[in-house]
């Protein structure tokens, strides 16, 4: 499964449940979920969309609150070289409290896992669709 590493200071030494499905928002009013899934692919990876049949994973929500998120997630069978990643940027201030703002990457690194050891990359928010992708391969 590849995963990639969340980008920026606040993840940067940080290893178990710090990787992530490439994802990102959309507007239902405006574009597709598949849609939005392929252009925060290659936003996220700066890598073209693979081809191949998308695998839908169905939804989940994670989270709570204002802060609660429902993600749609397809898997599609690919070879592609992590190292040629080009991700997106994001910015932020940091320090803390500094007033000054810096640009990180969205994602800082991204590899390919076995499913199990997946589980404990993966935030646990998504961990729900290792289940649904074993369950689609066995």
């Amino acid at each position: 499964m590849l995963l990639g590493h969340m980008g920026g200071p606040l993840w940067a030494k940080k290893d178990t449940s710090a990787w992530s499905i490439p994802k990102g928002e959309y507007d239902p009013a405006e574009e597709q979920p598949q849609e939005a899934a392929r252009r925060e692919f290659a936003e996220e990876l700066g890598l073209p969309v693979p081809d191949g049949d998308w695998i839908h994973l169905d939804e989940v929500e994670y989270g709570s609150g204002r802060g609660k998120k429902q993600l749609t997630v397809w898997a599609v069978e690919a070879d592609l070289d992590p190292t040629l990643i080009v991700p997106g940027t994001f910015e932020m201030e940091w320090p803390p409290r500094s007033g000054r703002t810096a640009e990180f990457p969205e994602i800082d690194r991204v590899d390919w896992f076995d499913l199990t050891t997946a589980e404990d990359k993966l935030t646990k928010g998504q961990r729900p669709y290792l289940s649904r992708l074993r369950t689609h391969l066995a």
